[in-house]
């Protein structure tokens, strides 16, 4: 039988985030879980879009294009100026990461050549 509700402290555990990032997506619009007095129950709803918020901030995205995302997610999704929009961030954020990529390959290759000048020193301290 699948979960259908989830308290606060079960997310958190589950996404292995603090109950605060929760409170913090609420606070954004980005969940919005029924309230029983001070108890928070999350829907799968809830889930779904969190889910999609923490795969954005992995990503680098904004919080406002995590919220525009998401809502393009929840709403028709269809139009040709939603798609439009929506390939306009994509583009934008694979340009991001592929330079990102491209920096971090640069560095590593640097790394490699200290490192290698290093044991070559190493070396040469034994043999003295």
């Amino acid at each position: 039988m699948t979960r259908r509700t989830w308290s606060i402290s079960d997310l958190a555990k589950e996404f292995d985030i603090t109950p605060r990032t929760l409170r913090y997506y609420e606070d954004h619009g980005i969940l919005s879980p029924e309230r029983l007095g001070t108890q928070r129950i999350y829907h799968p709803r809830d889930r779904t879009r969190l889910k999609l918020a923490l795969r954005g901030k992995r990503m680098g995205f904004s919080l406002a294009d995590i919220c525009t995302l998401i809502d393009m997610y929840d709403g028709p999704g269809s139009t040709h100026s939603q798609l439009l929009h929506y390939q306009k961030i994509l583009n934008y954020y694979q340009t991001k990461l592929q330079d990102q990529l491209q920096d971090l390959q640069q560095t590593l290759a640097e790394i490699e050549v200290q490192k290698q000048n290093c044991e070559h020193l190493l070396n040469q301290k034994q043999s003295d």
